[in-house]
């Protein structure tokens, strides 16, 4: 079946961490960059982090660069992204995408509060 399933998130207080995880399956993970994404209510999906292919390249928002890290392990078909010293604005929902059919995770809630 090809699809992304996520993993990770929950509640976390200001400057704590979290680590979110993206499992493919049904095709050929490592010929296609990944992102994530993150959404609030009637806010638009913003993108936070992309990955190249072979995740030499990566990329962030201005808003999470230092703190988040995005990574992926082609031989397990999947992606993460590490979140370190968490703000409150980084609460919301985080998608992991491709482009591969345009899939999306189902989503996982980050809510950084105390």
């Amino acid at each position: 079946q090809v699809q992304l399933v996520q993993a990770g998130g929950g509640l976390v207080q200001p400057w704590g961490s979290l680590r979110l995880c993206c499992a493919a399956s049904g095709y050929t993970f490592s010929r296609y960059p990944m992102r994530w994404y993150r959404q609030n209510p009637g806010k638009v999906r913003e993108l936070v982090a992309g990955i190249t292919s072979a995740g030499s390249g990566t990329n962030y928002a201005d808003s999470v660069k230092g703190r988040l890290t995005i990574s992926r392990d082609n031989d397990k078909s999947t992606v993460y992204l590490q979140m370190n010293n968490l703000k409150p604005d980084d609460t919301g929902v985080y998608y992991c995408n491709t482009p591969f059919r345009s899939l999306w995770g189902q989503g996982t809630q980050v809510t950084v509060s105390s």
